[in-house]
């Protein structure tokens, strides 16, 4: 206590800097480095585009592709946690299954490692190249015609921001090295002792420390350039930082479990999985480092290296951790797949699959558009179970728990069109691709469309309920003629549906008969009101004028059912052009 008090008196008068003005430059750092890690992960995915997407299917194809496809888009987005927020997302909306996701997490610890190695390699580029950077950026991105250009300079920007950032946070810390006080603080949390030996005690205080720090950062990448750049500045020594390195992959799992908190039983599975994976990590690595450390420390000469040397071995010590953590976990997916859906089981209730992103402004915008397609389909498919469902009303074979199912998951498409319009809302804030932004303007239309599908059934199903508690009876005739009616509606829905399930390379072929479908139901809604309203002209004994208002009230909901799904229909064919 007697030495952080100690430090804490040297600490208000390091020479050059006051403690108000360090604490505001580190924190005004760290920011401006958060903030140029989104840009240049922004134009990343502007820039790749549409490969994003393949890159993510890719990881459905087996464990070598599902890690690398982690190791690529974190390479990209910058921020495992942020890949493992999106992952938790995709096994919610089912575009993943859990093992697919466990080895994208594996892998999205290695793409980690990247900034690290950027914040090695470039520890001082210097305040005349910082702005140099900034200023071609904003040059491409204000100026620039061609969308390529202004993400490329959106990448830029970032990059410049990620230096400055740096830069303010290594003027902020570099006061530290030089305050007899402040060394004495760090040496309270150093993982080599006063004789110079290695201290497991130390370790263990460092492990927490960065655990912490990055828990409340929420990206090891910022806490490892932190480290690397104390390093780099002397404050603390080699056998610290990689102990630090430790800490921080067991504080990055917390953004995952902030995302999973509320979500399904697999998005939740999707984040013990990563908890779990760095956290067994970090126990087979942590009692190899008392012997390892000292070790590598003779191989490679580290005592002798010079602090901005000790940034490359520090990012080296990042980087082979996850990889060697990678090389024990990858053999043993399936039975780690296994143990996660034992800790966590399978929910006694049906779970539906959900939108659960904590933030998708964070998520690549290729993959939260590719949730929310899948997300649509679900929708689709209900919307098709729906109908066939009602079919059975309107041929009389119908049940009070059949009825009461219908308007259940009428209302669970309301819910879900909601969240798609909602999370789609978020991502069409962001800077977009133009086909990634056109995309999401169909699938909000799409998904409007569906959930006006699922109205227009339970306006059916209330007609008909109505038919029977006014003890009424449609005739066997206009029973066969609305069933045949229902048919030409349900095979209509199902052709647009099918556009939309396979995309826009094949809605032109699949759509080809639309518009002349479209026609013929229009058709036959007008030639059964003709018949109903030439049967009540003729006082046919068999036609009740109460029956018949409400027949006619049903065939203007089927032909509004019609039209929903033409403007699925045209909204596939937009895409399509």
């Amino acid at each position: 206590m007697d030495t952080l008090l100690a430090a804490i008196e040297q600490f208000t008068v390091i020479e050059g800097a006051g403690a108000a003005a360090i604490v505001a430059c580190l924190i005004g750092g760290l920011g401006i480095f958060l903030l140029g890690m989104q840009q240049i992960s922004e134009g990343l995915q502007g820039v790749a585009g549409p490969r994003m997407r393949k890159v993510v299917a890719a990881a459905t194809t087996n464990r070598f592709a599902g890690v690398a496809t982690g190791t690529i888009v974190t390479a990209i987005i910058q921020s495992s946690s942020v890949t493992t927020v999106m992952v938790v997302g995709m096994v919610t909306s089912g575009i993943m299954t859990l093992l697919q996701a466990i080895n994208v997490i594996i892998g999205a610890n290695i793409g980690t490692t990247v900034t690290a190695w950027l914040v090695a390699v470039f520890p001082k580029v210097g305040v005349t190249a910082i702005m140099s950077i900034i200023g071609v950026a904003a040059i491409l991105y204000l100026f620039a015609t061609r969308e390529r250009w202004k993400f490329i300079g959106l990448i830029l920007l970032g990059l410049g921001l990620i230096f400055f950032g740096l830069e303010l946070m290594s003027g902020a810390l570099s006061p530290i090295s030089e305050s007899q006080g402040m060394r004495d603080a760090m040496a309270l949390f150093s993982a080599t002792g006063a004789d110079g030996a290695f201290s497991v005690i130390g370790m263990l205080k460092c492990i927490l420390v960065g655990a912490v720090a990055t828990a409340i950062v929420q990206s090891s990448s910022a806490t490892t350039g932190i480290a690397i750049i104390l390093v780099a500045n002397g404050a603390i020594d080699f056998n610290t930082a990689a102990c630090l390195v430790l800490g921080m992959n067991i504080g990055t799992t917390v953004t995952a479990w902030l995302a999973a908190l509320k979500a399904p039983t697999n998005a939740r599975r999707a984040a013990l999985a990563h908890s779990l994976f760095n956290v067994i990590g970090v126990l087979i690595m942590a009692p190899l480092f008392p012997f390892v450390l000292p070790l590598a420390v003779r191989v490679f000469h580290i005592d002798t290296m010079g602090p901005e040397q000790l940034t490359f071995a520090v990012a080296g010590v990042h980087t082979a951790f996850n990889a060697i953590n990678t090389c024990i976990f990858l053999p043993f997916t399936r039975p780690y797949a296994w143990l996660i859906e034992h800790i966590i089981p399978d929910p006694k209730v049906r779970e539906l699959p959900r939108l659960a992103l904590l933030n998708p402004l964070k998520v690549a915008p290729v993959v939260a558009v590719e949730q929310a397609r899948k997300e649509v389909e679900h929708m689709a498919n209900r919307c098709a179970q729906l109908l066939a469902d009602f079919r059975l009303v309107l041929s009389g074979k119908t049940n009070e728990t059949l009825e009461n199912d219908i308007f259940h998951r009428e209302e669970e498409l309301d819910v879900i069109q909601h969240e798609v319009s909602a999370f789609l809302g978020q991502i069409m804030s962001t800077n977009l691709p133009a086909d990634v932004a056109y995309r999401s303007r169909m699938l909000l239309r799409v998904a409007d469309e569906y959930e006006s599908v699922s109205d227009e059934v339970a306006a059916l199903l209330k007609q008909f309920i109505r038919i029977r508690r006014s003890k009424m009876k449609l005739s066997d005739r206009g029973r066969q003629a609305l069933l045949g009616l229902h048919d030409l509606c349900a095979s209509f829905a199902a052709t647009v549906t099918e556009s939309f399930l396979q995309g826009k390379a094949h809605a032109s072929d699949v759509l080809a008969d639309m518009y002349p479908d479209a026609a013929g139901i229009s058709a036959r809604v007008k030639e059964i009101r003709k018949d109903q309203m030439l049967r009540l002209a003729e006082h046919d004994p068999t036609i009740d004028p109460l029956c018949v208002v409400i027949v006619l009230d049903v065939l203007n909901i089927y032909r509004r059912l019609k039209e929903d799904c033409l403007n699925i229909g045209e909204a596939m064919l937009d895409e399509a052009r």
